[in-house]
């Protein structure tokens, strides 16, 4: 079925999340799959926020709002205890042990699903440890860490070595949050530092085409 998505695109933009729950359970009655609401709707609005981020229009409200709605849309075409199909690559997240603040990583939580990426989401205040483990089990091909507060920096810089120790050493590292991003990323020992939580999504979509392509 050839479905007009602007509707869509527009109220996820907006971050009317009501409007878009109604809007998608309308697309799905008509016969619209999953996977082409992702492309024609989500995906578009990503880009559409991703382009008042790169043009200095950047408002963390609006941005939180149309994640928030983004992630309900997702939460609605993919239900919990269901993985999202033929995901781009994994994807861990955490705010490192001794942060708390993580507003950051939701939002990065929503971008990264929103361009169809798996989510392996360790909450906040992780040890680097249990980084490395949800990195193992997951086959992550990055690892996105967040920090608010700059005690986290010497962890931060723990985690390549600790990814190496245990084999890991192919997976890269990501680091974004108030105060990670005034690092550079050899001062942080990590691959690279995001402005944005899009910033990430370029970076790991490189990493994840690499992967499909050499398949």
């Amino acid at each position: 079925m050839d479905c007009n998505f602007d509707v869509l695109v527009a109220a996820l933009v907006d971050g009317d999340r009501e409007r878009c729950l109604v809007l998608v359970k309308e697309m799905i009655a008509q016969g619209c799959l999953p996977a082409e609401i992702v492309r024609g709707g989500i995906e578009m609005a990503m880009a559409a926020l991703d382009r008042k981020c790169t043009a200095e229009q950047f408002n963390l409200l609006e941005i939180m709002l149309a994640g928030r709605a983004v992630m309900a849309v997702t939460n609605l075409l993919f239900p919990a205890g269901g993985d999202m199909p033929n995901p781009r690559a994994s994807v861990v997240i955490a705010v490192l042990e001794g942060d708390i603040h993580d507003i950051g990583k939701a939002i990065l939580k929503t971008v990264l699903a929103g361009a169809h990426f798996r989510v392996i989401d360790c909450g906040k205040d992780v040890s680097v440890a249990a980084l490395v483990k949800a990195v193992a089990e997951s086959g992550a091909v990055a690892v996105c860490v967040s920090g608010l507060i700059s005690s986290v920096i010497p962890l931060v810089r723990g985690v390549k070595p600790a990814l190496r120790t245990a084999g890991l050493k192919h997976v890269r590292v990501l680091a974004g949050g108030a105060a990670l991003r005034q690092c550079s990323a050899d001062a942080l020992g990590v691959d690279f530092v995001g402005q944005t939580a899009f910033d990430a999504i370029h970076y790991i979509g490189t990493l994840s085409d690499g992967v499909h392509a050499s398949h």
